[in-house]
């Protein structure tokens, strides 16, 4: 009797996982034949297909970093900072995937890429929209990006309202306001549209969570995940323009920017200031 029913069950299950013909399938769920169906490589040569899919995996792991920032940014709004953390440290983890993205597609020589480099025309990782709407969401804002997307109006709406909404840092420092903590009206009442610069009350704000833990913990770990985020973000700056020297050199970017260059004078770029600063001082 034992025998039969491991049959018997052996038999359902294989009918449950060959008989698709009324049930969704994981293609269809996961909508492959658009994924799959995207690699398009205008030059026929081999080493685009990597350079292709590298971009693309790229983007849909920002997507994923945007859904996380935007769901943490709501949970500090709504004092909910266990589950702004959460979301942050998933934020970080796919940061991480985004990273070594570099060492796969440091593989790509010059001699290969120059093959199929023309191909390319003006379109440039520089007009990645979802890099702009990250580095929003962080709190760097120029208003000469809105100017890249004015030729699709839905996108550049899209771009505006977040140019225009508080980022991470902004809510977060509303976070030690509410928590008791002197933060100067300036800050609070700032317009978000413009780079946030340091500030001397949010940098003693900071300083009394470091020196208090027990007291403001929850504060204390949304700062080691907002720390955690742009030591992430500077690392993958880093690769990305290690990798653009290794494979093009100090050449200008096909979108018409001065490719390395650039992406060194980004690197002193910082979102959370004061957070980097009172670890001298602590």
């Amino acid at each position: 009797m034992i025998e039969k029913k491991d049959v018997n069950a052996t038999t359902s299950e294989k009918n449950i996982h060959t008989d698709f013909s009324n049930n969704m399938t994981y293609g269809e769920y996961l909508q492959l034949d658009k994924i799959l169906d995207a690699q398009n490589r205008l030059s026929g040569h081999h080493d685009e297909m990597l350079f292709i899919v590298i971009h693309q995996v790229s983007e849909l792991w920002m997507k994923l970093i945007l859904h996380e920032m935007g769901a943490a940014i709501q949970s500090i709004q709504d004092n909910d900072l266990s589950a702004a953390q959460k979301r942050l440290s998933r934020v970080s983890k796919t940061q991480s995937q985004i990273i070594q993205a570099w060492d796969v597609l440091s593989t790509l020589t010059p001699s290969e890429y120059m093959e199929f480099r023309g191909s390319l025309g003006q379109a440039s990782g520089f007009q990645s929209f979802q890099y702009r709407l990250v580095e929003f969401a962080l709190g760097y804002k120029t208003p000469h990006v809105l100017k890249i997307y004015e030729k699709d109006p839905e996108l550049h709406a899209r771009l505006k309202k977040a140019f225009e909404a508080p980022g991470l840092y902004d809510v977060s420092i509303q976070a030690l306001q509410k928590a008791g903590l002197p933060i100067d009206e300036e800050v609070l009442d700032r317009d978000v549209t413009r780079t946030y610069s340091s500030n001397d009350s949010v940098r003693a704000a900071w300083m009394e969570v470091y020196r208090n833990t027990d007291k403001y913990w929850e504060l204390y770990e949304l700062a080691e995940k907002l720390v955690d985020i742009e030591d992430w973000l500077q690392q993958w700056r880093f690769r990305h323009m290690k990798t653009v020297e290794r494979i093009i050199g100090f050449k200008m970017g096909t979108g018409g920017s001065s490719g390395v260059a650039y992406l060194k004078k980004v690197l002193d770029q910082r979102f959370f200031p004061e957070l980097w600063d009172i670890r001298t001082e602590l």
